[in-house]
């Protein structure tokens, strides 16, 4: 499994239109404002590289709004503890 971080410049008002329609792509699997030089960091995870960039190229740069992308590949994941079950803590 691919996992990247693509970090996105967005429009102003369009932070939370663009986070609900990039979660409706198959590959983006979590999507997060965030305080800094970027407006939202979109979590993507594909089986190939070929689907990778596509995704980003095509799918997510397509989106009316985005002024600019830039893209992290994650080689390795580090954790202390199951981060799913942290973000599940008080959703019952």
């Amino acid at each position: 499994m691919i996992t990247a971080l693509v970090l996105l410049n967005v429009e102003p008002g369009r932070v939370r239109s663009l986070a609900e329609e990039l979660l409706e792509i198959d590959g983006v699997t979590e999507c997060y404002s965030v305080a800094g030089p970027y407006d939202l960091v979109a979590i993507v995870r594909v089986r190939e590289h070929e689907q990778l960039s596509d995704l980003v190229t095509e799918r997510i740069a397509s989106c009316s709004g985005i002024n600019a992308t830039e893209t992290l590949i994650a080689f390795r994941a580090f954790a202390k503890r199951d981060l799913g079950m942290v973000w599940d803590i008080g959703s019952e």
